[in-house]
């Protein structure tokens, strides 16, 4: 049996860069970008302006907006029980085989208050209530079954109805760009004016095999539990085990197994990677159970703390916010003086991005 190439954490860094669009900024359309990306985490709604501008030449963030309310893009939960911008053809794809994990997610937080209540009639007795076309809040959803349902309170009922039981779109103006507007949901279907495609009959999971794949287009090399960990679905093994002659293996430094596509792109562990600003919750770094290609073990509470983050030479070495129209770095170690002329320069023009004008307010605090 010939042993597997170990990729070391540089050349998994450079393999993600390049998956993630990061390590050239691509010429590709937003709905291109966000398809290959498999989606963008948003539940904080002008985070994927960021996420877009630092991976693509010439983004123009009213495309973006355009596509949502055009309903070529749109805002729901999937991976993780988290808020993605998808495309509408993923999200009708996809749902279906998320449903179990988003329940039990939902669950796992309000197993107490939801004891005992039917959900199948729950789920269809939202589905009712949302019949009528007319936008709902969370609140107002959970209010209108609340008579049937008085004991879990409409915090548990609500997450349950529109995070598991009932696809939901958020629709417009929440997510368009320097948009403030509330949550307002409408039963996804109805807004695409396509039904959700259901799962086989025949109990194979042709939906899981597309997730491999693409997964591991936009964030491979990686290992099953990095799949596991982006999207949070069960039952993916077989899935994996179903396309397997199609991918090569590797091992990583710890002796992981890490699968891949055999065309994908591994660029040279020495290749150079730009200065980038990435958005909070971006999925580069919360797509993998073992995040150390892209992140220190020490800083990885950063990637759930809804810090935004600056790769230095590939990977995290500051945190970043906007305050009074200034681009504040926060470094988390030393930079060189070249790596902070570079931040800065970057920050320049992200500065720029955020204001819609020549900006040049970018402050790097010290150590």
């Amino acid at each position: 049996m010939t042993r597997a190439t170990v990729l070391g954490t540089r050349a998994l860094n450079r393999a993600t860069l390049a998956r993630q669009l990061l390590l050239d900024r691509a010429d590709v359309p937003v709905l291109d970008a966000v398809a290959h990306l498999c989606g963008l985490q948003a539940q904080e709604p002008q985070e994927p302006f960021t996420g877009l501008w630092s991976r693509l030449r010439a983004f123009d963030p009213l495309v973006l907006s355009d596509l949502l309310v055009r309903r070529s893009l749109v805002r729901t939960h999937l991976m993780r029980r988290t808020v993605h911008l998808v495309t509408a053809d993923d999200a009708l794809a996809w749902r279906a085989r998320h449903e179990a994990m988003l329940r039990r997610r939902v669950l796992g937080t309000y197993r107490r208050e939801l004891e005992g209540v039917d959900l199948a009639e729950l789920a269809a007795a939202g589905r009712a209530v949302m019949s009528d076309g007319e936008p709902r809040t969370m609140t107002e959803l959970a209010r209108a079954v609340a008579e049937r349902w008085p004991d879990p309170g409409p915090r548990p009922l609500g997450e349950m109805l529109i995070a598991a039981l009932v696809p939901m779109a958020q629709m417009p103006p929440r997510g368009l760009w320097r948009s403030k507007a509330g949550v307002r949901n409408v039963p996804l279907a109805s807004w695409l004016g396509r039904e959700l495609e259901p799962p086989p009959p025949d109990g194979s999971d042709p939906v899981g095999q597309v997730l491999v794949r693409r997964y591991l287009t936009a964030f491979g090399p990686a290992a099953t539990a990095d799949l596991r960990a982006w999207c949070g679905v069960t039952g993916l093994p077989a899935a994996v085990a179903a396309v397997r002659e199609e991918l090569v293996a590797f091992r990583d430094d710890r002796g992981r197994e890490l699968l891949d596509l055999p065309d994908a792109p591994r660029p040279d562990p020495g290749t150079p990677a730009p200065v980038r600003f990435l958005p909070a919750f971006d999925n580069v770094i919360l797509g993998y159970d073992d995040r150390t290609r892209i992140i220190d073990d020490a800083h990885r509470g950063l990637s759930v703390a809804a810090a935004r983050v600056v790769l230095v030479d590939g990977r995290v070495a500051a945190t970043w916010t906007v305050t009074a129209g200034t681009v504040i770095v926060t470094p988390l170690g030393r930079l060189s003086p070249a790596d902070r002329a570079s931040v800065a320069e970057e920050g320049e023009a992200l500065a720029s991005f955020l204001s819609g004008h020549e900006s040049h307010r970018v402050r790097i605090n010290a150590l």
